[in-house]
């Protein structure tokens, strides 16, 4: 089995529908064992969510703008597992006045709160958990095409685009310890955190038109398999990419004709 004997972090898995959801379910059926982490009112979501994988994994509490908790989980993964094989940063965050159409109005407040959770995140997350992961371990975050701007994405896009910058130096800095260090680009799914961006439907139902493979919207599948590979020794080699998981949408300029 692809990932038979690693130990994962997954981070925010809130429903069945979630993509951290499927890595999970992916995770454990190809021999996998997990640890989930969720924070406050989402916590019970993912203790829900967690009870129907199928081997129930344990839930740690985790905010990820948190240092001291951030310390507490690395502290019990080392606890518990001795060293990490991989974590999913599946984390991202905007306030309602930095999407919709706000951007020129939007506050640094929630520019900062929308860059520190869903960029700078991935990288408090992984220096903490760097002595576990240290010779051979892969560190995977979810991303969303930022090379160009989208309707409504607004500073969730400026986000994504600081994500990836991140991504790429943690690769520079943590590489000479065999750490790994990639994104995936996926295509919108219909999950609970797409439900939080106000007009999602105009770039998802405009997906399937360009994509020539097409795209499902309710189907995490194809996007947790490629999060699997890059966790896997299969991807040994592959730091500071972003593999795009959408359909090929990313490499047409416009749609299909009809």
């Amino acid at each position: 089995m692809l990932l038979e004997g690693k130990k994962l972090l997954i981070t925010g898995v809130l429903s069945p529908q979630s993509i951290a959801f499927a890595v999970a379910r992916l995770a454990q059926e190809q021999g996998a064992e997990v640890l989930l982490t969720g924070f406050g009112k989402g916590l019970q979501l993912t203790e829900m969510s967690a009870r129907r994988l199928p081997d129930p994994p344990d839930v740690l509490e985790m905010d990820a703008n948190d240092e001291d908790q951030i310390k507490a989980v690395a502290a019990e993964v080392g606890a518990r597992f001795g060293r990490l094989d991989g974590f999913l940063h599946a984390i991202a965050y905007a306030p309602p006045d930095a999407l919709g159409g706000n951007f020129v109005n939007t506050p640094w407040e929630s520019v900062a709160m929308a860059v520190r959770t869903s960029a700078f995140s991935l990288k408090a997350i992984a220096v903490a958990l760097h002595p576990h992961l240290k010779g051979g371990g892969s560190i995977v975050g979810l991303d969303f095409d930022a090379s160009v701007a989208w309707p409504i994405y607004d500073w969730m896009g400026v986000s994504k685009a600081a994500l990836e910058s991140v991504a790429r130096y943690l690769a520079r800095d943590l590489g000479p310890d065999g750490i790994r260090v990639n994104l995936v680009s996926a295509g919108p799914l219909r999950t609970l955190a797409a439900k939080g961006i106000p007009g999602f439907e105009v770039i998802a139902e405009a997906w399937g038109r360009r994509a020539p493979l097409g795209w499902d919207l309710k189907d995490p599948l194809p996007t947790a398999r490629a999060v699997g590979f890059l966790l896997s020794d299969w991807s040994q080699g592959i730091s500071g990419e972003i593999l795009h998981v959408d359909g090929g949408y990313h490499a047409l300029g416009a749609d299909m004709a009809e």
